[in-house]
């Protein structure tokens, strides 16, 4: 049994593939953790249910694209390759589908908790997980009214969560600005203050536990007509018959291989850790106008968001991550200061997004032995868990505990 790709996702699927009975070999080119589950904003979300295409977006695309500190960036000479994936994230956003996409998305977040805190407990990672709620601040009643809809789409899908005014949002983090007048508490969400050591922790229980780890870069499947024999990487030869394909943004090219053509984009995230806060967030906490993460962690403060597209190749562009330091003074006046190189650390890497906001799960078209388990988008780390739980009763052959139906790489 191998598992393509050691981030998040991976080590969850893994873990509980193993927890069914099953040998399991991880493969991947970089240390477990250190793609995209290196850089997130590291929240536990069971609240982020609304797909991020819909009516609300939209509207504000050509305000994000004119400000250069705004949260959306296209690099323009990618854009003929990005306009098919454009096209069909339009189509997504309709109100109809938004609700259905919503739907599934509940069933494959609900639980994250549920499922998370058995991989934690089993591998004494309990110092890295705190479940002490999120929080989202308004500045004025329009940005509240912005975001309405998704609200309402929460409330219809059992999200709670307290509404703070300008006092209690006072009480409740006096480091905030005074200019943030409203806010939403969501109690029943999380994060994890390091989410590379999280990673890191349970693939090492994976190996404690009898897995195998392998340093390499999946390159294909061997098949016998429809039957998967191997994986070919850069370290060689793998023989299994079964393999789950967790590799993120880099899951596009093997997919294809396995017969499934996917709509696989990567939107280019960047985070800035402050490694000498002044002072830090008493919770993860979203500027809704400026569209980041302000999250405490271990290390100082990560301050993550901003979307990017360009594509897997293009060398980052460093300002994407200077827009965010630029902007948290404006949430946490303490924050906003000159540093110098030696007080943050920058980053980029790759949200693998499909148009949907919905990620592949299932098996592929040319082989039973190929299972998808990719494209989480915003919420990987929320979500890992429990598709580690959905995959591992495929492969076991249980019946799935969620309906598959639109998570079907042939939606497009």
């Amino acid at each position: 049994m191998a598992v393509i790709g050691a981030g998040m996702v991976g080590a969850c699927v893994a873990r509980y593939l193993q927890r069914d009975g099953h040998d399991v070999v991880m493969i991947d080119p970089l240390d477990p953790g250190e793609g995209a589950s290196f850089g997130n904003a590291g929240c536990f979300n069971p609240s982020s249910l609304v797909p991020i295409a819909g009516p609300d977006t939209f509207r504000q695309v050509p305000k994000y694209l004119m400000d250069p500190l705004g949260p959306l960036s296209i690099r323009w000479s990618y854009l003929p390759q990005l306009a098919p994936w454009l096209i069909r994230y339009g189509l997504a956003g309709t109100p109809e589908k938004i609700k259905l996409q919503a739907t599934a998305l509940k069933a494959l977040i609900a639980p994250c908790f549920d499922v998370l805190m058995p991989l934690v407990d089993d591998a004494g990672a309990q110092d890295l997980v705190k479940r002490e709620g999120i929080l989202i601040v308004y500045r004025s009643a329009e940005s509240v009214a912005a975001d309405a809809r998704g609200w309402a789409l929460r409330r219809e899908n059992g999200i709670v969560w307290e509404e703070f005014d300008q006092a209690q949002l006072r009480a409740f983090d006096p480091n905030l600005t005074p200019d943030a007048k409203f806010g939403k508490y969501v109690p029943n969400n999380g994060h994890t203050v390091n989410p590379s050591e999280l990673v890191k922790t349970i693939v090492d229980n994976v190996v404690k536990s009898g897995g195998r780890l392998v340093k390499a870069e999946a390159r294909g499947f061997a098949f016998d007509g429809d039957r998967l024999v191997a994986i070919e990487t850069s370290a060689g030869r793998i023989e299994t018959d079964t393999a789950v394909l967790a590799a993120g943004a880099h899951s596009k090219v093997l997919a294809a291989q396995a017969g499934d053509k996917v709509p696989l984009e990567t939107e280019r995230g960047y985070h800035v850790m402050i490694r000498t806060p002044a002072i830090k967030p008493r919770v993860p906490t979203t500027d809704s106008e400026n569209k980041f993460v302000a999250t405490p962690m271990q290390l100082g403060v990560r301050l993550a968001g901003t979307v990017e597209l360009a594509g897997l190749r293009a060398a980052p562009n460093w300002k994407r991550a200077e827009i965010l330091l630029k902007r948290i003074g404006s949430l946490y006046p303490a924050l906003g200061k000159d540093y110098s190189p030696n007080e943050i650390t920058c980053w980029m890497g790759h949200r693998p997004s499909l148009p949907d906001s919905l990620p592949v799960l299932g098996r592929s078209k040319r082989s039973a032995g190929v299972v998808y388990a990719f494209g989480h988008q915003h919420v990987g780390m929320t979500a890992a868990p429990y598709t580690g739980v959905v995959i591992s009763d495929l492969v076991s052959g249980r019946p799935s505990p969620i309906d598959l139906t639109p998570f079907r790489a042939d939606r497009f």
